[in-house]
């Protein structure tokens, strides 16, 4: 086609384009108009800013007003790339780590803000001993009520040496955080000298790794008028703690007095995080604070006060109209049950109430803080790039007529662009927009589209919406995840509600019953007629028993790669008396989701199982059990799967929990946990290609083939961050434009006893059982997968980790057999003998339709 010159042509090209960006349509001739002359005049309109202390970029009007639809923008794409390919582009192309990274805020290291004259030196502690003398005098106090030893390298021995109580007898308040203190007997010698002490910070010191509540418990006994230790309320807790808190009490205002009613005027105070387990307090009530109408209780245990006693004490503060709590947490886990036991509130956690009561939502949490950039001063500028990405890139996929691009390809937007932030509410619009000049899709360039879709004014921010389009009902909160801290005890919550639900499955293994299936030869000695579109079934079945014929409706069995429905049964003359080599419903065990849900439903959490989430459906509980991993020091590695595709397509592996959410954009996922730790031959990963031939599904009747292939990693195995996208080191199917290193299996085997000092036939009795109680999870929970003329060959794909034992991947509909069919294989478990590669399908289809056991062996 000719280049494009008029508006109706542009439309007439991009109609649908246009259509999905969703730009109104009086804004086409003014977007066709700036596409011809390439005009990007956002800089004449906007500004961006540094915000969050230089670690972000938001976009700011600077034009006097812009209407709704007023306008459109081309905004241009500073970097595209497919995911495997992004760590080799930002080595390799000159100058786009830098952008990226000045772009994503990551190229410049925050140091902390001490700044230190050259050659002036730090205050030694007598000098800071004695300045603090003086500034108390200054301020008209008797004694010193308020010391900082902070930072000041002092040890054991120095804290006993300074001998601090004859100096300072009236201390109130006492930091020595940060210092080198590691000795339980010294801290507790020395702090408890201080008979009046309200507060005392020990954090950062070595003693508070090697101390148990023994040291804590020790130093409120000597120091009993103590409230806050270590940033933790004590129960002892009162007016003082509360009045620190609101910022009454401090260095210069120690609150040593006996002022009468000192919380009197405090209107909002933050109690968050100070471990407090008791709310109910002589000091904390309205009497002490009138007029307190914000409160921050989040991060509390709050264990020792039932909901109803905490509403009752909240209830009677007579101006509270803002709370922030943690839901779920110490007052249940609806919001909605909340607001209508405080119906005086306002605001819950950042949102209008009404707003709240209007959607029903149970979980509210809009004071939701950005995920800033977070790296390592030794990090280079690629790997700061790679880990902070996902807070900024955008995804589409290319397709034609013919097909559909199998990766999706990633984006991000200019600086321009890339400065929007986030708003539930936003004044901006941005879609992604590919212009064919030439009107196909070689001439195709991206951009973003950007207009306003609310009336904007001058020095407004401009925002988009991050999930334009996704509401409550596909996970949106969860999925805000990506760029903000939301609340991780919400996630931990429905985390264990989930494992508490799987643990308590009590699957019990089916009967191994007699088998009911027969051969189905002919009676008048005629072959069986087989029709298949599997190249390898058409050459390699060649026993007389059989023919190939070229007509579905004339065949006795049809063999296909293809999924059969009713609707092209109808259509081809396909009729149930005909046996077909697929079961009604197997998708339970051929999709992802369904297998990992088919065997949860049935076994609950086997250990043979990685944990595994269908992201979907099951977001929230993902979160959940990320953050409690993470927690806990454990290992965060997780690999993310399409729901059905094979040769492990866009398929990534990633510790990174916004990469996870955000990469549910390129389609439905499960993500499971990574085998960090798999058994190695000759220090290369592995799996193994099991044949399941499926006769029966009640009774189960279930059969293994006596031969096996192994499938090797080209590179030897590594967790370095970069080896992630290295296909040939994580991944192991090579045989489709790869190199492929075929190991005979019978060598494999002695080789891998030889390296591993172990016994395959262990081995392969844990994979036969594993292999069986797949099927049997299928047979328990899918029952009407029962079907008298089905016969069907399934290849089940298995790990083995670094324990040696096995894990199952996936299964696989109609496998590829290419190997079995190539190469002569020695039969390995079940039986013996060398298997001949052309008798494979001869001796599949044997045992499948002709009631035949050789080379396979019952489950």
């Amino acid at each position: 086609m000719a280049k494009i010159e008029s508006l109706e042509d542009f439309v007439k090209v991009h109609g649908v384009l246009l259509t999905a960006s969703g730009l109104p349509e009086k804004l086409y001739g003014r977007l066709f108009e700036k596409l011809s002359s390439e005009t990007f005049d956002g800089g004449a309109n906007f500004q961006i800013e540094l915000c969050e202390d230089g670690r972000q970029r938001r976009l700011v009007l600077t034009s006097d007003s812009m209407p709704k639809d007023s306008d459109v923008f081309l905004v241009d794409h500073a970097w595209t790339f497919r995911l495997p390919d992004a760590y080799k582009q930002l080595q390799e192309v000159p100058g786009l780590a830098e952008r990226m990274a000045s772009l994503m805020c990551v190229d410049t290291d925050f140091e902390d803000n001490v700044e230190e004259t050259v050659g002036e030196e730090k205050l030694g502690i007598d000098q800071i001993l004695e300045n603090e003398i003086l500034y108390a005098a200054e301020k008209g106090y008797e004694s010193v009520k308020w010391l900082e030893l902070e930072g000041l390298g002092i040890d054991d021995d120095t804290l006993v040496s300074l001998n601090l109580a004859s100096k300072f007898q009236d201390l109130v308040a006492f930091s020595l955080l940060g210092n080198k203190i590691e000795s339980v007997e010294a801290a507790v010698q020395e702090v408890t000298k201080f008979k009046h002490l309200k507060a005392l910070w020990l954090n950062d010191n070595p003693v508070l790794q090697m101390s148990d509540s023994q040291m804590a418990d020790a130093i409120l006994q000597g120091c009993p008028e103590l409230e806050i230790c270590n940033s933790s309320f004590t129960p002892n807790y009162g007016l003082w703690a509360l009045g620190f808190c609101a910022d009454v009490f401090g260095k210069d205002t120690p609150g040593c007095g006996q002022q009468d009613q000192p919380l009197c005027d405090v209107t909002s105070l933050d109690l968050s995080n100070r471990s407090i387990h008791n709310l109910v307090n002589k000091a904390f009530t309205p009497h002490e604070l009138p007029l307190l109408s914000h409160l921050n209780i989040r991060g509390n245990p709050l264990e020792e006060n039932s909901v109803g006693e905490l509403f009752e004490v909240l209830k009677h503060f007579p101006a509270l109209s803002s709370l922030e709590v943690d839901i779920p947490g110490p007052l249940g886990t609806s919001a909605i049950d909340i607001l209508e036991s405080l119906p005086k509130l306002s605001l819950l956690n950042g949102v209008d109430t009404a707003k709240i009561l209007e959607n029903e939502k149970h979980v509210v949490d809009s004071m939701l803080q950005p995920r800033l950039p977070e790296w390592n001063p030794e990090d280079s500028l690629a790997d700061r790039v790679l880990n902070v990405m996902w807070l900024y890139v955008l995804t589409y996929r290319l397709a034609d007529e013919e097909k559909i691009d199998e990766t999706s390809l990633w984006y991000v937007m200019d600086e321009l662009g890339s400065a929007l932030m986030h708003s539930d509410e936003p004044n901006f619009r941005v879609a992604p927009f590919l212009f064919m000049p030439n009107g196909n899709l070689e001439s195709a360039v991206s951009y973003s589209l950007l207009w306003p879709i609310r009336n904007t004014h001058k020095d407004d921010e401009c925002t988009r919406d991050f999930l334009s389009g996704i509401g409550e009902d596909k996970q949106r909160s969860a999925r805000l995840t990506a760029w903000f801290h939301t609340p991780k005890n919400y996630f931990i919550h429905e985390f264990e509600k989930y494992q508490q639900k799987l643990q308590s499955q009590s699957f019990q293994t089916l009967p191994v019953k007699p088998p009911v299936t027969r051969s189905i030869h002919n009676n008048d000695g005629s072959p069986l007629r087989v029709y298949t579109d599997v190249p390898q079934v058409e050459e390699f079945l060649t026993r007389p028993e059989f023919v190939i014929t070229n007509e579905p409706k004339d065949a006795d069995i049809i063999w296909t790669s293809m999924q059969v429905d009713e609707e092209t049964k109808k259509a081809v003359g396909i009729t149930d008396s005909q046996y077909i080599n697929q079961f009604p419903f197997e998708a339970c065990l051929v999709m992802k989701h369904h297998l990992a849900e088919t065997i949860q439903k049935a076994h609950g959490l086997p250990k043979w199982l990685q944990p595994t989430y269908n992201l979907e459906t099951q977001l929230s509980q993902f979160i959940g059990d990320y953050s409690v991993r993470k927690r806990d020091g454990l290992n965060n590695l997780w690999i993310l799967k399409p729901w059905n595709m094979a040769r492990t397509i866009d398929t990534s592996i990633t510790d990174n929990l916004s990469a996870i959410i955000r990469m549910m954009e390129t389609g439905p996922k499960i993500c499971q946990k990574y085998i960090e730790l798999p058994a190695l031959f000759e220090k290369k990963k592995f799996d193994m290609r099991y044949i399941v031939l499926l006769r029966s599904i009640d009774p189960l009747e279930i059969f293994l083939a006596d031969v096996f292939w192994v499938r090797l990693s080209n590179n030897p195995y590594s967790l370095e961050k970069h080896s992630f996208f290295e296909y040939e080191t994580h991944f192991t199917v090579m045989n489709y434009g790869r190199r492929l290193n075929h190991k005979p299996t019978a060598e494999f085997v002695r080789d891998f006893e030889q390296e591993h000092n172990v016994k395959w036939p262990d081995i392969h009795e844990k994979v036969r059982k594993m292999i069986r109680a797949v099927f049997e999870a299928a047979a328990f929970v899918h029952p009407e997968m029962h079907s008298p003329n089905s016969r069907a060959m399934y290849g089940v794909d298995v790990m083995l980790d670094s324990s040696f034992e096995p894990k199952i991947l996936e299964v696989t509909y109609c496998p590829d057999c290419m190997r079995a069919c190539k190469y002569d294989m020695e039969a390995i478990g079940g039986g013996e003998g060398i298997i001949k590669g052309r008798d494979f399908f001869n001796l599949m289809f044997g045992c499948l339709f002709l009631d035949e056991t050789a080379h396979v062996s019952p489950l």
